[in-house]
């Protein structure tokens, strides 16, 4: 069985999250995007920020992520569970944080960027609790804490649901108390 590098950026950090979407997926350590930052100006289907990685223009900034190694005959799942407005890029370069190593890896960009979007609380607190899962560091992580979120106005979502069952599951429910 063929095995690809997917560098996950957003709440694909947190390991329970992705492990639904892609049970054989497996965090092989973390790696920086150069010349990249986070930022969640990928418009959601639901009108929420979501997460992707932008160019800097050359500044010298990072983008963090975690290396997961996936079965290749996973692929589609992923895809599809990275859904409308991002493509999959699989020539992107990172440097791997616990070796230097240069690798190319998979990734997921927004199609198109938009300004003034916030993501919901329980979206930014999936990528926090992947952040802090893997030990990044503490700056990255009050930055994060930083960002400013929204509550969702549809507390039956789907999407929401899920997200408090894994950060629960996970022992990361905590995250959603205000002022973490």
């Amino acid at each position: 069985m063929t095995n690809f590098i997917y560098f996950a950026y957003g709440s694909n950090m947190l390991n329970e999250r992705l492990n639904k979407r892609c049970p054989s997926a497996r965090p092989i350590g973390t790696a920086v995007a150069p010349s990249h930052y986070l930022c969640f100006k990928k418009r959601s289907v639901d009108g929420s920020g979501k997460a992707t990685l932008v160019s800097d223009g050359g500044l010298g900034q990072v983008g963090r992520g975690v290396l997961f190694e996936i079965a290749e005959d996973e692929r589609d799942k992923l895809d599809q569970s990275e859904g409308k407005g991002y493509w999959r890029n699989d020539d992107f370069a990172v440097l791997r944080s616990d070796h230097d190593d240069h690798l190319t890896v998979s990734v997921y960009l927004a199609e198109i960027c938009c300004d003034g979007l916030v993501p919901y609380d329980w979206y930014r607190a999936l990528v926090l609790a992947g952040a802090i899962q893997h030990q990044f560091p503490e700056q990255y992580i009050t930055e994060l804490r930083c960002v400013v979120v929204a509550p969702d106005p549809d507390p039956s979502r789907k999407g929401r649901q899920e997200a408090l069952r894994i950060l629960e599951c996970a022992g990361f429910g905590h995250l959603l108390d205000p002022g973490t």
